[in-house]
């Protein structure tokens, strides 16, 4: 027992490096119209959460942050008849989306809010996600502690920041002294989870006694649960025996191939890895769903099968990965120049302690695993989809040369790489995360009654995702000139309207003030000598 007591809480110690350290506070709000009485969006088509096909144009009329009527007020091509739309009250607010496009607000199922040793702050974080549609997030480990996570959230129901809604779910064991190492204080701390006002928990693993009991009991008292089935305990417990167990959702994919072993128990590691050095972890795991059951097998079906009886959550997050596949893409991604700060740039560098940063010496052998990891897991989650399974989109940027805002777009785009039609990427962007998140009801898709949480652009983001980027899709005209169009025109949260290039405006300024206190430029990693010496001649 005192191996599992050490083993759990050098895992907790290992995230909190990088995760568990508070932020600089969001500051108050100044940015954004509303909310209004009465707000009327004109002229929009519609691209629900739900599956349906776009229609337009709408009116959809939204009253003290709850949607009141969608109507239907002409065709496409003609003129619409004014008489026949609703009707603007006295201090309403009309916003003119002719020829655009609204979605359901997007719903980040992985979201940590910033991080000390990336140097991101609750500011800096919020808007990036704010510009890119993000109205929900569900911070996974609640890494800046509790009452601070719940501070924010408070604050942003109340539009008193520019942030998304935020659910926090807390890491199991979060807060206690010593180790839980009873199933009876696996229970106790999620009871006091829920009476200090959490949502739910984010697991990484325990000895199966206490998972089981911990699950059992957050079950009971109704709050949701997420895991990261860390290699730590995964061979005692996969993700088949948390579902099981009472786990809602499941992050990443670690635990679903052990779920799927069927002529070995445990991953074949080499007999030199230590899993404390971030080049094996990554390496090996760029090998692990060679070792499952080939897809469409007996074992992978009846895994799938009971997965989807479980009604059970996947929320993959394929773009964190992504530079195990193509690390020079991934780092040279056009928005670090003006979007990246220099704290976030410097944590993201080949480093044997910063959590992600796992570049010793990566190279082709790597990538190619990754590539085929990709196709097995893509496959699976694809079917799992077209099964009936539910799979949610998340992001957990902050790592990995992954930045907050852009790489939800980015798994926006992998999950339709994976197989999904567009209109099933969107519900997995919204409805999908708002059913997994218990508020599906309220969020996730454009009907009466609920929440005005909306994402506005003036490109039609089925025929191209890339147009939900802050820096737009690359498009040629007619007249043979190269244009930038598209970006987030307008993020709707709980009825207030964000200006989202504005945001996205903001987030420059910081980078760049940022750059010239510190007198930074982004060079590439290991060409910092050659620079400084190009410099000095």
């Amino acid at each position: 027992m005192k191996n599992q007591k050490f083993l759990f809480f050098a895992l907790l110690f290992f995230f909190s490096q990088t995760i568990f350290s508070q932020v600089q506070k969001a500051p108050n709000r100044f940015r954004g119209d509303g909310p209004h009485t009465q707000l009327i969006i004109r002229g929009i088509t519609l691209i629900n959460g739900n599956g349906a096909p776009p229609r337009g144009p709408i009116d959809i009329v939204v009253e003290n942050n709850i949607i009141k009527s969608i109507n239907v007020v002409g065709y496409p091509g003609v003129e619409i008849d004014d008489s026949k739309r609703p009707q603007l009250k006295d201090g309403g607010k009309e916003l003119n989306c002719e020829g655009m496009y609204l979605l359901p607000g997007f719903i980040d199922m992985h979201g940590h809010i910033g991080g000390k040793s990336q140097g991101a702050d609750a500011e800096y974080v919020f808007k990036l996600w704010m510009g890119h549609g993000i109205t929900t997030i569900r911070d996974p480990s609640a890494g800046n502690g509790l009452d601070w996570v719940l501070e924010h959230k408070k604050r942003g129901a109340k539009n008193e920041i520019t942030a998304p809604r935020i659910l926090a779910y807390t890491a199991f064991g979060m807060g206690n002294d010593e180790p839980i190492s009873t199933a009876e204080g696996a229970r106790e701390w999620v009871r006091k989870n829920k009476a200090n006002g959490a949502d739910g928990v984010k697991f990484f693993g325990a000895p199966p006694e206490i998972m089981a009991a911990a699950l059992d009991e957050n079950k009971k008292l109704g709050l949701r649960s997420a895991c990261h089935h860390a290699q730590m305990d995964v061979a005692r417990w996969n993700v088949l025996k948390s579902a099981r167990a009472g786990l809602t959702t499941m992050e990443h994919w670690y635990g679903l191939p052990e779920a799927l072993f069927v002529d070995r128990t445990v991953q074949h590691y080499p007999l030199d890895y230590n899993y404390q050095n971030e080049q094996h972890r990554f390496k090996e795991a760029g090998r692990l769903w060679t070792q499952a059951a080939p897809p469409h097998s007996d074992h992978w079906n009846k895994v799938m099968n009971e997965l989807i009886e479980l009604d059970f959550t996947i929320d993959p997050t394929f773009n964190i990965y992504e530079a195990s596949r193509d690390l020079q893409r991934t780092r040279r991604l056009e928005w670090h120049e003006e979007f990246t700060m220099p704290s976030l740039w410097r944590f993201y560098m080949p480093s044997k302690i910063s959590h992600g940063s796992y570049w010793h010496f990566w190279g082709t052998e790597e990538e190619v695993a990754w590539k085929k990891n990709y196709d097995l897991w893509m496959t699976f989650i694809n079917e799992y989809k077209n099964r009936g399974g539910r799979v949610t989109a998340g992001s957990d940027s902050g790592f990995i040369y992954q930045l907050y805002g852009f790489a939800y777009i980015r798994e926006l785009e992998l999950l339709r790489e994976a197989g999904f039609h567009p209109l099933e990427v969107i519900r997995s962007a919204t409805l999908n995360g708002a059913e997994a998140l218990g508020m599906g009801d309220k969020i996730g898709s454009v009907e009466v009654g609920k929440l005005a949480d909306f994402v506005i652009v003036e490109e039609n983001p089925l025929q191209n995702l890339k147009v939900l980027y802050g820096t737009g899709a690359i498009k040629l005209t007619e007249d043979n000139e190269v244009v930038r169009v598209g970006g987030v025109k307008y993020t709707v949260k709980d009825g207030v309207i964000f200006d989202a290039k504005l945001l996205l405006e903001d987030v420059k300024k910081m980078v760049k003030a940022a750059k010239t206190d510190e007198d930074f430029e982004i060079v590439q990693p290991g060409m910092e000598k050659k620079e400084k010496e190009r410099n000095n001649n």
